[in-house]
């Protein structure tokens, strides 16, 4: 059958269609996206603005369309930190119901975090033993870590790429200063959740997921996506300490003109390496493999597996 995710993120709102049957590997179809940046239009009570909410409705309702013309079949929509931490998150969840029909399961921090390590471990497979994964969205990082399909920890903190850029690092390039303020602020709140995880003993595997991992692992040398899902790209601690010195003294004009990084992207690019970096130091990761399913993949999955149990 044909299934579609609506995945209303922190930057996107990004439609992908797959053909999937439980028990077999989805193929993707169809991809669609839209920049929102919806973590940037807060305003200073913590609300999704009007603009903010217009636009995400007609974007909604843009994808709805496009996922009818795919033939699609069964759709889950969902929101993720953006929305979920909206002061006005019930208002615009009943608007957006009320004039597209389409109804957006808010998925949690930790929700998120599951579904992108069940992902990551069907893309890995039980070979990959005990796994860490990490993951950096526009609103949050998530991170977990299991020997099975659930992971044994798996929690998201407040340190997604977009949110950072938007609240800390004002100027073009950022002042020093305020990189070295967000790096300590970072590095604290990864260091307060390190125990959680290291407790379970050391990870066989390292993987990272996310647009943000793939365009650092990309400018450090990493494959392009052209050239295939298949081929191995890792990133090392080495090569991001080298490049997130460099990007925090670029303008975003010049991000723009690196390998893999997109223009919407290339402002946050900074604030994603800072908290790579952190988590890399933190988790004593020398080196990790980039990921290509993530949370979009996790909730086609979970999908699939609901309907070969009988329970979807």
């Amino acid at each position: 059958m044909r299934l579609g995710v609506l995945d209303v993120g922190s930057n996107t709102v990004h439609l992908l269609v797959v053909d999937a049957h439980p028990g077999a590997r989805p193929l993707p179809a169809y991809s669609h996206k839209a920049e929102l940046k919806l973590a940037e239009l807060l305003d200073s009570s913590g609300a999704i603005d009007d603009d903010g909410v217009e636009r995400l409705v007609a974007t909604v309702r843009e994808g709805l369309e496009v996922a009818e013309d795919q033939g699609v079949a069964d759709l889950l929509p969902f929101a993720t930190s953006a929305v979920r931490e909206a002061s006005n998150a019930d208002s615009v969840l009943a608007r957006v119901d009320r004039e597209t029909g389409v109804r957006l399961a808010v998925l949690t921090g930790e929700e998120e975090a599951r579904l992108t390590f069940l992902a990551a471990r069907r893309w890995l497979g039980w070979s990959a033993g005990r796994l860490l994964m990490f993951d950096i969205g526009g609103g949050s990082l998530e991170i977990a870590y299991g020997l099975d399909e659930a992971p044994d920890a798996a929690v998201s903190l407040p340190l997604g790429a977009g949110r950072l850029t938007a609240a800390r690092l004002p100027g073009d390039p950022p002042s020093p200063a305020d990189v070295r303020a967000l790096r300590r602020s970072v590095r604290s709140e990864v260091a307060g959740v390190v125990g959680d995880f290291t407790r379970f003993g050391a990870p066989d595997r390292v993987v990272a997921t996310s647009k943000t991992f793939k365009q650092l692992a990309r400018i450090a040398g990493a494959a392009r996506s052209a050239d295939g899902l298949y081929v191995r790209r890792d990133l090392s601690r080495d090569d991001l300490r080298v490049w997130s010195q460099k990007l925090a003294e670029m303008p975003e004009r010049e991000r723009q003109e690196l390998p893999g990084v997109s223009e919407g992207r290339a402002r946050q690019l900074l604030a994603g390496a800072v908290v790579a970096e952190a988590a890399m130091d933190l988790f004593d990761v020398d080196s990790l493999e980039i990921c290509p399913w993530a949370l979009r993949e996790g909730v086609i999955l979970r999908r699939l597996d609901s309907m070969r149990n009988g329970t979807g």
